[in-house]
This record gives C-alpha cells, structure tokens and sequence, in this order.
C-alpha cells in the first residue's frame, strides 16, 4: 500500500494577495466592531485593551494567514480521481473518485476577476459535501472544469 502524499499542484501565487486582501477585511471589520462596542458600552479607561487586541490580532493574522493558507493549499486531478487539500487551522485532504463526481462549477468573485483568479467546485455523491479548490489561475480553473466535466461524463452510471 502506498503512503498518502500531498497533492501535486499549488494553487496560483496570486491566491496570497486574495487571502490577505480577505483576512486584512475581516481584521478591519473585528477591529471597527471592538472600538464600537468599547465606545458605547465600556467606559472604564482599560476598556482600549479590548480593541488593542482584536487589532493585534488581526495584524497577525494579516501577516500569517495568506502564507500558511499557500502552503497548504494543494488540488491534482487524474483520470480517476479529483484530489485537493484545504485549511489553516485544520488539514483537510479529500479525494473523489470520478465515478462520484456530479458537477464542476467554476466561480469568480470581483477580487478573484481582479486578480485573474477563480475557484472550482466539485459537486460529489458524498454526505462530506463538495470538494472546493480556490486561487486557481482563471484559465487552468476554466480547463480544469472542461476537463473534469467531460472525465465525468465518460463514467457509466449516475454518479451515486
């Protein structure tokens, strides 16, 4: 039996500029909420401490969330099977066999489409729900879901 191994492809570098372009929303938004709640509702001087943490932690997570995400962030498609690996705070590694496959949707949001990026979802016979590989280049997402559809199609049966 052969050992599980990563994936092989990377998603796109420019994925990085998506995270943190995401994760540094989500850390201005943590921070506004913190600095409203501390104005309204705190009025003890050490209440600042609150939204001082919640912007140190942002600013961390800016700086370590983009690059971990890179990293980890894996997919492969063969002719049996679609293979990707996801997370930061946990690793999640999925494999569907063509057999199962029953939908490959290709996605841009507006910072995808500016960054020339796109993300694939693979729709499954699974109770575990869809395989998602996000921060592909547009055009390999646009090839990858031509591919894995007409693989798909070659497979007798209705995918369940």
């Amino acid at each position: 039996m052969s050992e599980l191994r990563d994936p092989a492809h990377r998603v796109s570098p420019r994925a990085r500029t998506m995270w943190l372009a995401t994760t540094a929303l989500q850390a201005a938004l943590a921070t506004v909420a913190a600095l409203v709640v501390a104005t309204i509702w705190l009025t003890a001087p050490w209440t600042w401490i609150v939204p001082a943490t919640v912007a140190a932690l942002g600013a961390l997570a800016v700086a370590v969330v983009p690059q971990w995400r890179y990293r980890v962030h894996r997919w492969e498609a063969t002719a049996s099977a679609v293979y990707t690996q996801r997370g930061w705070w946990t690793r999640e590694r999925r494999i569907a066999p063509m057999s199962r496959v029953q939908t490959v949707d290709f996605e841009q949001g507006v910072l995808d489409r500016v960054l020339g990026l796109a993300s694939i979802t693979v729709t499954t016979a699974s109770a575990a729900g869809p395989l998602r590989i996000d921060g592909l280049e547009a055009p390999t997402a646009l090839r990858l879901s031509e591919e894995l559809t007409a693989r798909a199609q070659l497979i007798e049966g209705d995918a369940t």
